[in-house]
Order: C-alpha cells, then structure tokens, then sequence
C-alpha cells in the first residue's frame, strides 16, 4: 500500500536498448520513494523488460510501430483508448518522459500529472520539449543511462550518487529444449543487427566460436525472423558446437542471457540486457561512438570498436578471455 502519497510514470517506449538503459531511473525512484507506485509505458513487444524489474507495478503498453499499419482499424482505435483508460486511471506525482521524442511526449500528455522531459537542446526531438510541464537540460554527450537519471534526479529528487542499479528478476528456464541446450556450460552470441552497418563478418563469429569451444563452451545463437533464422543457420554451420535456438519470447531469451558464463554481442537492445541481467558481456561496435551507449552492468563488461572500427576477431576473444579471468562469470540461476 502506497502510503507516501506519490506515483510515478516513466516513459520510454523503444527501442530494446533504450528501455534497458531507462531501468535504473526506475531503481533510482524505488529507493527514494520505497512505498510509491511506479508504472511504465512500453510499446508491447518491449513489456517483458519493465516487467522483470522488482519494483515496476504496472506496464502499460501501447503498440504504435503495429497502429501505423493500420490507423483506421477498429482494432487500433480500441486499443489507442484502453491506452489512455489506463494511463487516467491514477494521477501522477511526476510523469518522467526520457524518450525525448514527439510520440513519447505526446502519449505522456495522455496521463494525469505534471510532465518532466529534455529541455530543446537536450532531447532527441527538440519539438517535444514544448510539450512537457518542465524541463531540464541535459547534457547530450554523456551516456543514455547517466542522461535518463539526471532527469529523474531533477523530476523527483532521486539519488544518482549510488551505481546504476537496473533491478532485474529473470525468468527461470523452462522445459525442452531449452533446459538440454543449457544443462552445460555456455556463450550467447548475438550475431544479428538491424543495420547492415553494426555487422560483424561471418569468419570473425566463427573464429570467436571457435575460441569458446576451446574453453569449452557450445555457442548459443538467437534469431528475431524468418530471415535472421536463415543467416544464423548459415552462420553457425561453420561452428563447433553451435545450437540456433527456436524463435521465441524476450522472456526466453531473458532467462537463457542471463545464465550465459559470457555474452558477444553486437550493438543491439539484446547486448544491452544481457549486461543488465548480470552476464559478462562484450559489446561489438561497428558504427557508432560506444561512450554514448557502451555496455554496462552488474558484471564486468567490455565495449570494443567505434565508429568505422570495428574490433577484430582477436581482440573479442581477448576481452572474452579477460571476462572469464575476472572471477565474475553469471551465476548459474535455478
């Protein structure tokens, strides 16, 4: 029971890795108001990560990326209203909107409470600050996770002194394959990107499965699509040890990463969670600045590569290498 009076909302509806990086706000606003509500907007086929985090009460979802496809549907309306039912429900201390885009900011006009955002120079969309009750300038070269706190910091009188915190419980493991596929010891790599530019070469995965078949771990491998499945399959038939799992939900996915003793990944939302699950993670990057978003987590972790630098095969493996020395490998979760 909420004695304190005070219920929070953030926003933050994509992408994958965005909603990772906004889960210590949520932490952050737990500790300051242990008592207080927190709910969450989250387009849908993102909700399972607020959910896992121990202090989100509700998730609300909305589903803009599938309503575009069909903005006259009945089906879409409906949805849209039970959106904005729910959002009117309670009234807000603070409505923490760190998407800094004009569709976050104006589903964050559909609550009932005083909006906080980006200032005109700090968000993403300058336009959506003209929208928000009050805003805070943050500054925009600094990481996504340091940016989301300064703003709860500002909104609701958090603590970002302590280490982000990103309060995850992952699932557990559950029934065939998955439970023969895990039964020992195991890498995650995450081979596969929206953009052609994050891509890492085919031979540099197969020399880093190699490498973790020598220390003897097999090789898991996830797909999001048809044509993902294709590429992955083609990809880990040069592998030792390689198993592509069946497409399925981020909460499988979740419990597998969060059990893995290292994950390779590339710069996508699934590299990001691992880290926040608790696994040691190396992050590749290929096509963008890694101090802006660069891996981070409970364990250790590393982020190789830039902007047109994309790591090589060796020094992946030597970071690999490092992470397993470190002492900090996942625990093995029941």
């Amino acid at each position: 029971m909420d004695t304190s009076g005070e219920r929070f909302l953030i926003v933050k509806t994509s992408s994958m890795g965005d909603v990772v990086h906004a889960l210590p706000l949520a932490t952050d606003l737990a500790r300051r108001w242990p008592s207080a509500p927190i709910d969450w907007l989250v387009e849908e086929s993102f909700a399972a990560i607020p959910r896992m985090h121990r202090s989100i009460d509700r998730v609300i979802t909305v589903a803009v990326r599938r309503w575009r496809r069909a903005p006259a549907a009945a089906q879409t309306w409906r949805e849209l209203r039970a959106a904005k039912q729910q959002l009117r429900a309670q009234r807000y201390s603070a409505i923490v909107d760190c998407q800094g885009l004009l569709k976050s900011a104006w589903m964050a006009r559909w609550a009932r409470g005083t909006r906080w955002g980006f200032d005109r120079a700090s968000a993403r969309e300058p336009l959506a600050a003209l929208l928000y009750t009050n805003v805070v300038a943050v500054a925009r070269e600094q990481h996504a996770i340091v940016r989301n706190r300064a703003l709860g910091r500002a909104a609701c009188g958090t603590d970002v002194t302590a280490p982000a915190s990103f309060g995850l419980q992952p699932p557990a493991i559950a029934g065939s394959p998955w439970a023969d596929a895990t039964s020992r010891p195991f890498a995650v790599l995450l081979t596969n990107a929206s953009r052609a530019s994050k891509r890492w070469p085919d031979e540099r995965w197969r020399d880093v499965a190699q490498a973790l078949h020598g220390r003897g771990l097999r090789a898991l491998l996830f797909a999001g699509s048809a044509a993902e499945e294709a590429d992955t399959r083609a990809r880990a038939a040069g592998m030792a040890d390689a198993w592509v799992a069946p497409r399925c939900g981020l909460d499988t996915v979740a419990a597998a990463l969060a059990r893995a003793r290292v994950v390779v990944g590339l710069d996508t939302g699934l590299s990001h969670l691992a880290a926040a699950l608790g696994a040691p993670t190396v992050g590749i990057f290929c096509d963008y600045d890694p101090r802006l978003v660069g891996i981070t987590g409970p364990a250790p972790c590393a982020s190789l590569g830039g902007v047109n630098a994309a790591p090589t095969a060796e020094a992946v493996v030597a970071a690999v290498d490092q992470l397993l020395g470190s002492g900090a490998a996942a625990p093995r979760l029941p």
